[in-house]
């Protein structure tokens, strides 16, 4: 009992704690876990192998054993975490006393080969633990050695790690006696009698066990929460049998849990569910579709198509608690485009989760999760969950300890797909990532909107999802057919297998009905389309416009002459700005893009729905201009719309702002119509929409979009001939240049006639092959996690991992400031020197730099490091500045930077110029 298993000081206190004893805290700990906090969907995989007994029995030796290896000379000569030598000495002298001769004298040749990670696995295989549980003891630091490990690779290459010396006998045959003493203790509390005993787990079960191991060695490890004591260092002078073990694990489980387990009710009238909880009676596809859902038994991958303004977020919310509740799962994943939506989510999801508390009577733990949570508002104002025993249950709360690596494990979680996609990514600590995911229901937003390289981690992430049957709820507009078959196998191939056999009575793969549902129901694949018909579709005439900017902007004053709201949606902000600033002063106007600060976005935000928003008090007259923000998020309507080229997916999204709700409109305006702009002619787009988007679809697109559209009866069937002739090219062409097809100079001819659809070809095959590098493998029932994450490189922040699952060129996040005089102030003018500004809102002053005035990004990087040093010396000791770099501007709020001259307004945005060279 005098081997240690932490050390440490508190108040110049030398204090330890037995190894013994931090074995027996994380058995206590992972077996609450277990037991209280595991979803039972989570469980149900570790059943599909092991019984209930077997399961919790695995479970108890993994918290028992996972730091089995700290009895052994290479971690006992460990020195304490800040140096402290007297500790050190104070503890040798200890194991001294306890028979381990020499260990103070002893120089370890290679002591940082043997990490008690992997000297744990070594070790207990070497006495007869199978290698697929023995591989969760190594990886439980958070990554799981190589696929090429054996023991002897670590005790015939390092012995003198694990014995001290092995030129003498009787100090070997000690560590080999207090090793085998401590296993037979183990294995006595846990109730195997030999290691060989344990049961084998494939991959899946792995990898849940090792996050909830991950997950108690890291609360078993942590020494007090928010002021209140957890598993704390004990002096010196006491030891395991000074501890009440039960009682310090009951102390320490109080003070951390602090939330309810959400117990999803099943829902038996859909129609008064949604009238509580949202306040409204359902609409017909609402309550058709939720009704549908709620009849599932095996609940997979569920598909909702349905046109925009219908109500698919209320539909998914329903169908999380409703599959929830069949699938045995105790939370939620929203996971939306952008971080704009996920904020706008957040407080739909917030008001939706205040209703499911008070109907439980509970406090429930909601997390935001993307780069800039801390700065939403609604998030911010959440109230810090206390005490599991204090008063006022009915609440949403946020729990501090579900923070950094350990967000995910929250709850309720809403972010951006970043978070959904990094199930993929090969990182450290990627087993608590899964951890989290395999016990909510997921819904993706929008599962249209992600490209090539995203649309790869978001298939794999679904193959993982499908392996945990976890039920995912996808939603879309303007779902192409092949996309909906690629998610539903993908989900598939994780759960059954790649040789996996659905059961469908219909042809789904290329059913466009529209609205749609779709869904997997154990292997039964059913598509539910009886809603009732349209009574009347939106006719939406289309007209091809090509002129000028001024000429464009003449003719959308004309549109609105007597009154009505033009609503301008085009594809750079660039754009945007340019004909803003055609616009007469005396025609209200406003511009919403990407380049604002957040504070002045959220303003402008606002403003808009305020104005043209469901229920508004609409101008006589206005003209709103704005790039693809328009698209997403804001329940905003124009009575007139004017849009850049685009695929014909996102021309929907855009029509979906158009004519939005039941209100009178001019009678100039009374037939929706929209101008189309951009067609130059014939295969010309222009330089600034083929920048943004592929000109093959842009092209198909064009040919495809007729002069009068139907809505919803035309969104489905137009999505499908684009994308098939998409689909079917790329199927035919992919494989050209690889070993597997010859290129016939037929095929290569008419891809070089094709320039278009061959750079096309090129990017989606590229995109993939990218996309894959780091990519973890698909779900292998028969493998260990050994070489889980091979090759993942250096551990990535949250903003480079989040980079990494989406193809972004870099750009440049600064803090934008000007200078007044001798003063550094903000953009609204208030002094850097004000008590009033903090560190927390100079650093909310983000914005991000245009692309072309970086071409240089690193170069750019070291210039504005190097200004912001010498002029804010004090932010490289300030916890939430530190690693930031400022731009300042001057009094007229504008700057120079690479040749370009930059201007800030609150009403444009960032803007920016080429400087002209002179002569």
């Amino acid at each position: 009992m005098s081997l240690w298993g932490k050390k440490g000081n508190n108040d110049d206190q030398e204090l330890w704690l037995p190894l013994v004893t931090h074995l027996v805290d994380t058995r206590y700990v992972i077996n609450f876990l277990f037991n209280n906090w595991l979803s039972d969907g989570q469980k149900r995989i570790l059943y599909q192998t092991l019984s209930e007994d077997e399961t919790l029995r695995l479970v108890r030796f993994l918290g028992q054993f996972h730091d089995i290896a700290k009895a052994t000379p290479v971690f006992q000569k460990e020195k304490s975490f800040n140096g402290n030598a007297d500790l050190d000495n104070e503890i040798l002298e200890k194991l001294l006393r306890n028979g381990f001769d020499q260990i103070d004298d002893i120089d370890l040749p290679s002591p940082h080969a043997s990490h008690h990670t992997i000297a744990g696995e070594a070790l207990l295989e070497s006495k007869g633990l199978n290698e697929s549980v023995g591989a969760i003891i190594g990886g439980h630091h958070g990554k799981p050695q190589s696929k090429f490990f054996t023991p002897d690779d670590q005790l015939d290459a390092y012995p003198e790690n694990f014995y001290q010396d092995i030129s003498n006998p009787e100090i070997e045959n000690h560590w080999k006696k207090v090793q085998d003493e401590l296993i037979r203790f183990g294995l006595d509390e846990v109730g195997y009698k030999n290691l060989s005993d344990v049961p084998k787990v494939t991959q899946p079960q792995a990898v849940i066990l090792e996050g909830i191991l991950i997950m108690a060695d890291w609360l078993a490890s942590c020494q007090n929460l928010n002021g209140k004591p957890m598993f704390s260092l004990i002096p010196l002078d006491k030891g395991f049998y000074d501890i009440d073990e039960r009682e310090r694990f009951q102390n320490a489980i109080l003070t951390w849990k602090v939330n309810d387990r959400w117990i999803a009710e099943n829902v038996n009238d859909v129609a008064t569910y949604y009238k509580k909880y949202w306040g409204f009676i359902p609409r017909p596809v609402q309550l058709k579709m939720s009704t549908e859902i709620g009849k599932i038994t095996d609940p997979g991958i569920i598909i909702v198509e349905a046109q925009t303004g219908i109500g698919k977020s209320e539909i998914s919310m329903l169908a999380a608690q409703q599959t929830a509740n069949t699938a045995g799962e105790s939370g939620l994943f929203f996971g939306l485009p952008t971080q704009a939506t996920s904020n706008a989510m957040f407080d739909r999801v917030d008001g939706w989760l205040n209703v499911v508390a008070k109907s439980q009577n509970s406090k429930l733990n909601l997390k935001l999760m993307h780069g800039k949570a801390q700065f939403n508002d609604t998030y911010r104002n959440l109230p810090e969950a206390e005490s599991i025993c204090d008063a006022g249950f009915g609440d949403v709360t946020v729990n501090s300890w579900f923070s950094g690596k350990k967000s995910i494990l929250a709850d309720f979680t809403v972010g951006t797909i970043d978070q959904l996609l990094l199930m993929s990514l090969k990182q450290k600590h990627l087993f608590l990532k899964h951890l989290g995911f395999s016990g909510k229901v997921v819904i993706i937003d929008e599962v249209h909107a992600y490209d090539t390289y995203m649309s790869s981690y978001l298939s794999k992430s679904l193959e993982w999802l499908g392996a945990y049957h976890v039920p995912v709820i996808a939603l879309s507009a303007t779902l192409p057919k092949e996309k909906r078959k690629e998610l539903v196998e993908s989900y598939a191939r994780g759960k059954y297998g790649k040789n996996f056999k659905l059961k469908s009575k219909t042809d789904w793969q290329n059913n466009q009905v529209y609205p749609l549902l779709t869904y997997l129901d154990g292997s039964k694949l059913t598509q539910f389309d009886d809603f009732e018909k349209v009574k009347k579709d939106k006719k939406i005439n289309i007209i091809r416009f090509n002129a000028d900017d001024q000429t464009t902007i003449n003719k959308i004053i004309s549109e609105i002459e007597n009154s009505g709201i033009a609503g301008v949606i085009v594809n750079t902000v660039k754009r945007a700005q340019a004909l803003k600033e055609l616009i007469p002063q005396d025609i209200p106007s406003m511009i919403l893009h990407s380049s604002f600060l957040a504070e002045d976005r959220a303003k402008l935000e606002t403003e808009l729905e305020k104005k043209v928003g469901k229920g508004a008090k609409r101008p006589k007259k206005m003209i709103v201009i704005g790039t693809q923000v328009l698209e997403q998020s804001l329940d905003i309507d124009f009575d007139v719309l004017f849009t850049d080229i685009a695929p014909i997916d996102l021309i929907f999204q855009r029509v979906g702002r158009l004519h939005r709700h039941n209100i009178p409109r001019p009678k100039a305006l009374a037939q929706p119509k929209v101008y189309v702009m951009g067609i130059n002619g014939p295969d010309d787009y222009g330089e600034g929409n083929e920048s943004i988007y592929e000109k093959y679809i842009l092209k198909l697109t064009d040919h495809y979009l007729p002069n009068t559209i139907s809505i919803p009866t035309d969104i489905s069937k137009l999505v499908q001939k684009v994308y098939d002739e998409v689909s079917k090219n790329l199927k035919k062409y992919s494989l050209i240049g690889s070993s597997r097809r010859r290129r016939s100079r037929s095929v290569s001819a008419l891809l070089d006639s094709q320039p278009d659809l061959k750079k096309l070809i090129k990017h989606t095959q590229n995109e993939k092959i990218k996309a894959s590098t780091f990519q973890i493998d698909a779900p292998a029932f028969c493998k260990t996690i050994h070489g889980w994450l091979d090759s993942s490189g250096k551990e990535l922040t949250e903003n480079e991992a989040s980079a990494s699952v989406r193809d972004i060129k870099e750009t440049i996040e600064v803090i934008l400031l000007k200078k007044v005089k001798d003063n550094y102030c903000l953009i609204s003018g208030q002094k850097l020197s004000s008590e009033a500004v903090t560190s927390e809102i100079i650093v909310q002053q983000l914005i991000r730099l245009p692309l072309a005035i970086t071409p240089n990004v690193n170069d750019t990087i070291s210039f504005l490091e190097q200004n912001t040093i010498r002029s804010f010396p004090s932010w490289q000791k300030d916890k939430w500045l530190k690693q930031s770099i400022a731009l300042v501007l001057d009094e007229n709020n504008e700057a120079d930077l690479n040749g370009y001259h930059l201007k800030y307004s609150s009403n444009m945005g960032l803007s920016y110029e080429k400087v002209m060279e002179n002569g």
